[in-house]
């Protein structure tokens, strides 16, 4: 496997091949970061918005409409960035947007269930991106091709069961031990949330690579999309987390 790898979709081997070398246009480690900011701005400001929808209306009717716009819309742009990455600057933004509509929707209603989820969630979420943002500066963990492997195929088995619980949940099949709060359901919830942060070593690691490669100025876009990628994935699996743990109480 002398190719990198990265378990997130929008972050692959093949990446980077056929790109044009730009003079003076090249990829950086600091307009990546900048691009991710503006990104979670995006979310956070659509975020709000149907937060404080639903908590004025007390009614999941008010900000469902608006969940659905962001979820299928939200897959489109997302698939059209994945294929399209020249198009990053603009698609990703508008990616970004569309999933803080779910993101803020889907918090509030955590958030009338359980009074301070959505912040401990959020705190725990970036808590987690500093962390092992430090633990791969300070190569505690090496990005080996072992472990993109191992992280590849955990993340394909978790997507794998999401998926066969989605076609077998039309069929009022439901793995209530998985989604339940008990030490089954809350062990579940452990390991995905590690695998969840585990895909952003190798997303900090790809970001590096495209960067030493001199990557167009464009794949700043494109890997601050691949990040929040993986930053939506860890916050809702937090989110599932919590709500397991304090439904035990």
């Amino acid at each position: 496997m002398a190719l990198m790898r990265t378990s997130n979709p929008a972050l692959n081997d093949k990446t980077w091949r056929g790109l044009p070398y730009v003079a003076g246009e090249r990829m950086t480690m600091d307009g990546t970061v900048n691009k991710t900011g503006m990104l979670l701005v995006c979310s956070l400001a659509t975020a709000f918005w149907t937060w404080h929808l639903f908590l004025a209306e007390r009614d999941p009717a008010a900000v469902f409409p608006l969940m659905l716009l962001g979820v299928f819309g939200g897959l489109v742009f997302g698939l059209v960035t994945s294929f399209k990455r020249e198009w990053a600057p603009v698609t990703a933004p508008v990616y970004a947007l569309l999933e803080g509509l779910v993101l803020g929707g889907l918090s509030s209603l955590f958030e009338v269930r359980y009074p301070g989820i959505a912040m401990e969630a959020v705190c725990l979420t970036f808590g987690t991106l500093f962390v092992m943002l430090f633990l791969y500066r300070s190569r505690i963990i090496k990005v080996t091709d072992k472990l993109r492997l191992g992280i590849v195929a955990a993340t394909g088995a978790v997507c794998l069961f999401y998926f066969l619980q989605m076609i077998l949940g039309f069929f009022g099949m439901r793995f209530m031990s998985v989604y339940g709060s008990g030490p089954i359901g809350i062990g579940f919830s452990l390991i995905v949330v590690g695998i969840a942060a585990l895909n952003l070593v190798l997303d900090f690691d790809f970001i590096e690579r495209g960067v030493a490669a001199g990557a167009p100025k464009y794949m700043e876009w494109y890997g601050a999309f691949g990040i929040m990628v993986t930053l939506i994935w860890l916050y809702i699996e937090m989110l599932r987390l919590l709500s397991k743990v304090r439904s035990r109480n």
